[in-house]
């Protein structure tokens, strides 16, 4: 029985690992630049799927989606941006941020506060590689 239940409590904290190191893989996947998976599983999305971005920007995304988010856009604010001004970078990541943080928490501002922060444009022009 000792057995068994040790079996079953490696099992499942092996499961909870897997994920664990699946979102961190993804947030990292790409050493060169950490941002390119994340905004690829969050800002964009096969035809006829919305974003992840764009279902926070409406108030429509998951409490796991939005905790998802912010882990991208805290690792986003930590690294260094692949092109452009660091302080541009560091302005741009941390207002994604803590919006998306808002959001998170149910800041009646946050979604708000969310669509003013997500300027894509604003964001590819100064810091994505070419």
């Amino acid at each position: 029985m000792k057995k068994q239940l040790a079996i079953g409590i490696t099992a499942a904290v092996a499961a909870l690992l897997t994920g664990g190191v699946f979102t961190t893989s993804l947030l990292a996947a790409d050493a060169k630049n950490p941002t390119k998976d994340f905004m690829k599983a969050y800002h964009k999305a096969p035809k006829g799927v919305d974003p992840v971005c764009k279902k926070a920007s409406e108030g429509k995304a998951t409490a796991d989606e939005l905790s998802k988010l912010v882990a991208g856009y805290k690792a986003m604010s930590a690294a260094k941006p692949p092109k452009g001004e660091e302080s541009s970078w560091k302005d741009k990541t941390t207002k994604l941020l803590e919006a998306a943080q808002a959001l998170e928490k149910g800041a009646p501002d946050g979604t708000a506060r969310y669509k003013e922060a997500l300027n894509c444009k604003g964001c590819h022009s100064a810091h994505k590689p070419d």
